[in-house]
């Protein structure tokens, strides 16, 4: 089975390793067909596409493991990026290594890393949260360990938010935090892409006047 990572914005950023193993397996789990097909028509491949999402992970995963033990060659690939990082895949790769299925990565692009390596914050080690919740007690919860994590280890802390919990996102770091210097990355490798560079408390006003659109990858030293 084949993890497959695709560009995150920018096509160009796609390897060739990744085309041709996307060309000559047997099966294309995506994420949303919709979007992997137009990848995959963009470099002429007709693979064989099945849907493998969050809500029919679990559903469809001793399928998949079937499909493998027969000898079918499957690659995963989510929407955008490296797949398992904040989208489905871990269920299905734990079952085939329980199942004694080799696994091989293909490598490519994700958010966190372009983020962490534009940001100008320390990066020799760094914890990766995912996606806070959208429930600001828990999301102020998980923020909280991290600043107890932070007196014993100083660390480059990097998430995922939505546009449309940045703002209330930022308001919490501030609460937590104080206010810090803050990265805040948009649309990375895509046309408009941006880094902005500043204190929370500046950047909570930019977007109280600027509507966030876009994806979001926030970075910051804790």
């Amino acid at each position: 089975m084949y993890v497959i990572s695709t560009p995150i914005g920018n096509l160009g950023d796609i390897s060739n390793r990744a085309v041709d193993t996307l060309k000559n397996i047997d099966v294309i789990l995506a994420e949303d067909t919709r979007v992997t097909g137009k990848l995959l028509k963009n470099f002429d491949i007709n693979t064989k596409m099945i849907s493998f999402n969050e809500y029919s992970e679990k559903t469809k995963t001793a399928f998949i493991i079937s499909l493998l033990k027969e000898g079918k060659r499957v690659g995963i690939v989510s929407d955008a990026g490296t797949p398992l990082i904040s989208d489905p895949g871990f269920v299905l790769v734990r079952e085939a290594i329980k199942n004694n299925i080799k696994i091989i990565a293909i490598p490519g692009s994700t958010a966190l890393i372009h983020a962490l390596t534009v940001s100008g914050l320390p990066t020799d080690k760094f914890i990766f949260l995912g996606y806070l919740s959208k429930k600001e007690g828990k999301r102020k919860d998980v923020l909280e360990k991290v600043k107890k994590i932070s007196e014993y280890m100083n660390t480059t802390v990097i998430f995922y938010e939505s546009p449309y919990r940045l703002l209330a996102t930022l308001k919490n770091i501030n609460e937590v935090f104080g206010n810090i210097d803050i990265v805040v990355c948009r649309e990375l490798t895509k046309l408009h892409e941006e880094v902005l560079r500043d204190s929370v408390s500046n950047l909570i006003t930019h977007f109280s006047v600027t509507l966030p659109k876009g994806e979001f990858t926030l970075v910051f030293n804790s």
